[in-house]
C-alpha cells in the first residue's frame, strides 16, 4: 500500500510500475482489479512514462473492472476499509506518519498471511445482477 500526498493518473502510474518492477518483476501477466476512479486508466501511464516504457508495463497488466452499476465491493475496497480501524480511527499530523502507520499495518497483516474471505460468487452475482451478469 502507498500513501500519496493527492490520487492522480501519475500516482497510479507510479504504482502500476512498481507493481510490475517489484513486487512481480517475473511474472508474465498480471490482472489488476480497478474500480472506475478517471485515473486507473492505460492513458495514465502514457501521461508520465515515455511510450516505450508504458508499453512494457502495459504488456504485463490485465485491467479488470468492477461493474460500473453493481453495489457490490471489490477486494481492494475491503482492505481499504480493514486498514481504517487500525490506523486511520486517529488524527495523524503529517503524511511521514500515515506511511509508517500504514507500512507497520502492512508488515503484520502480511506476517500474518491475512485473507479476504470473498463470498460473492458467480452465481451470486448472476442472481443479484441479472442485468449485468447474464447467464
Amino acid at each position: 500500500m502507498q500513501v500519496t500526498a493527492r490520487r492522480t493518473a501519475q500516482d497510479f502510474a507510479h504504482c502500476m510500475q512498481d507493481l510490475v518492477n517489484t513486487y512481480f518483476p517475473d511474472a508474465r501477466f498480471i490482472s489488476v482489479v480497478f474500480d472506475h476512479l478517471n485515473t486507473h486508466t492505460p492513458a495514465a501511464l502514457y501521461e508520465t512514462f515515455t511510450p516505450a516504457e508504458a508499453r512494457r508495463i502495459l504488456r504485463k497488466l490485465d485491467f479488470r473492472y468492477t461493474p460500473k452499476h453493481g453495489s457490490w465491493l471489490n477486494m481492494a475496497e475491503l482492505e481499504f476499509a480493514v486498514v481504517t480501524k487500525p490506523c486511520l480511527h486517529q488524527r495523524l499530523p503529517e503524511q511521514v506518519a500515515v506511511s509508517q502507520t500504514i507500512a507497520t499495518w502492512e508488515h503484520d497483516r502480511n506476517v500474518a498471511q491475512a485473507t479476504i474471505n470473498w463470498q460473492f460468487t458467480t452465481a451470486k452475482a448472476r442472481r443479484k445482477l441479472k442485468s449485468l451478469y447474464p447467464a
